[in-house]
């Protein structure tokens, strides 16, 4: 190895929503994917969670950014600023003279395309990644979870992430069958602010929206544990008086409805198309959900009634993808699905 104190390892998980860095098995850091820009030099004024409390609070001199979208790179200049600056903040932690040469594996949706794919490799090189390597998510959630990917077995994962669900059925260390479909928690946030609209005349922002989905967030009508209704306030958008509403979560249910049932098609279409000998592992091992959706309440429960094949919710699913990402990096020499 040599130098290796000049070496640094990261895993990055850049998610629309949430962006979580591993280092030596350790989450150094996990932040909001959002960075706060001045509006005339485009300097960066704060990213992560300072920058998402500014979210939708800004003066007209800064504006807050989320570079991706739907899981890809939509805001090159505002990517490569926040990459930078969360491998930055990782390092600020270590006392050293030298930079460290920085060896990354950077987790992807699988259905990049080549041009997304470049855009992310680019965009962390300029950051300062001297080996970047890129993982497909579901293949890093399924190392996450803890499956064995290399065995000729069919594992299934599906990974709920802020921008996309990705979906996939894993054998061989390869991935065999995947979706990738652009239904995922910004979809559902948007839901929730939709309905407010129409049902109770209220505006509110995405912060609230996503603290509502977070307190009543259920993708059943009929819950054995029963979260607190959640109180919400807004103006009113005839009025723009101040008007309070109380969201159960069969509301919330029956509005996420529509997006649940799009989740629902694209695994039953990853299904039909899984060759019979991996469906018959699949049936036998059930299939393992990740990523921030996994934690809406009652999911498992509607999937497997749906699809007749039983879910489980990973442990800590938020993180799968960077715990999976971070079990390449250390294996980087000999896993054959690392893209170079």
């Amino acid at each position: 190895m040599g130098f290796s104190f000049l070496t640094q390892e990261l895993a990055i998980d850049l998610g629309t929503a949430n962006t979580v860095i591993f280092q030596n098995d350790q989450i150094i850091l996990d932040e909001p994917s959002i960075v706060a820009l001045d509006n005339n030099s485009g300097r960066m004024e704060a990213l992560g969670h300072k920058a998402k409390l500014m979210h939708e609070r800004t003066s007209p001199g800064i504006k807050t950014v989320r570079p991706l979208r739907d899981g890809v790179i939509a805001d090159f200049n505002a990517a490569e600023l926040m990459i930078r600056g969360f491998i930055k903040q990782a390092n600020s932690k270590r006392k050293s003279i030298f930079t460290p040469n920085l060896k990354i594996v950077v987790g992807i949706p699988s259905g990049s395309t080549e041009v997304e794919s470049r855009a992310v490799r680019e965009s962390t090189e300029r950051a300062g990644g001297r080996d970047v390597y890129l993982i497909h998510e579901p293949m890093a959630a399924a190392l996450g979870i803890g499956l064995d990917v290399e065995a000729p077995k069919g594992n299934m994962v599906v990974d709920i992430g802020g921008g996309t669900t990705e979906i996939a059925v894993i054998s061989l260390g390869g991935i065999v069958v995947q979706n990738s479909i652009r239904v995922a928690g910004d979809v559902l946030t948007s839901d929730i602010q939709y309905y407010l609209r129409q049902q109770h005349n209220i505006k509110v922002g995405e912060i609230t929206a996503e603290k509502i989905k977070i307190a009543v967030g259920s993708v059943l009508p009929e819950l054995e544990v029963e979260p607190t209704p959640f109180t919400v306030r807004g103006p009113n958008l005839m009025t723009a008086h101040p008007i309070e509403a109380t969201i159960t979560y069969e509301d919330i249910s029956h509005c996420l409805d529509k997006s649940i049932a799009k989740i629902e098609t694209g695994i039953l279409h990853v299904l039909e198309q899984t060759p019979p000998e991996l469906y018959a592992d699949i049936v036998e091992n059930g299939i393992f959900l990740s990523g921030g959706g996994a934690l809406l309440r009652g999911l498992d429960k509607r999937l497997s009634e749906k699809v007749n094949i039983p879910f489980h919710v990973a442990e800590d699913p938020l993180r799968a993808v960077a715990r999976g990402t971070c079990l390449a990096l250390k294996n980087a020499e000999h896993y054959p699905f690392l893209m170079r």
